[in-house]
């Protein structure tokens, strides 16, 4: 995700919305941040020392943050990106309606959308997701993950050239 997003600004589109990414102590896990692109406006995802929120394994998550800086993150990309990034929809983000919401109207929206989609998740959402017209899945494994951002890149590319063309 993040080599698509850097390659993308690099071309000179405006990418939006958000990505999430581990919180360190040493050399294990303690949480996750969310970032919101197209501001770098960070907050907590999810966390060991997180005293209220829903529980997801040893994580509480942040809802506040998910909502505020996640959701808005993508419902400004929606109006103010040309390429929408989700990364990711999965269990903890799915705690939250307001992102829920989001990810419904990036969807939507017409704009295109590089998103990720955590594989175990069971919400209707993710079903809908998976099956939808138009959307394209791509199980990310050790044999593609290299060569993968290049081809993603390209696919935007040529989307986007094709949504600019009189």
């Amino acid at each position: 995700m993040r080599r698509v997003t850097e390659r993308m600004k690099e071309g000179g589109l405006k990418v939006g919305g958000m990505v999430s990414a581990d919180i360190r102590s040493g050399p294990s896990r303690v949480g996750f941040e969310i970032r919101n692109l197209l501001t770098g406006e960070v907050g907590t995802l999810a966390h060991v020392n997180q005293a209220t929120g829903p529980r997801i394994g040893k994580y509480r998550v942040n809802s506040d943050d998910v909502e505020g800086i996640g959701a808005g993150a993508i419902f400004s990309a929606i109006k103010d990106a040309d390429l929408v990034v989700i990364d990711e929809v999965g269990p903890m983000e799915l705690t939250s309606a307001r992102f829920k919401d989001a990810v419904r109207s990036a969807l939507t929206c017409g704009k295109p959308l590089l998103g990720t989609v955590h594989r175990n998740a069971q919400d209707p959402l993710v079903k809908t997701i998976k099956s939808g017209a138009g959307i394209d899945v791509i199980e990310v494994s050790f044999a593609n993950r290299e060569t993968l951002p290049s081809i993603l890149v390209e696919r935007f590319k040529a989307a986007l050239q094709q949504d600019l063309l009189p």
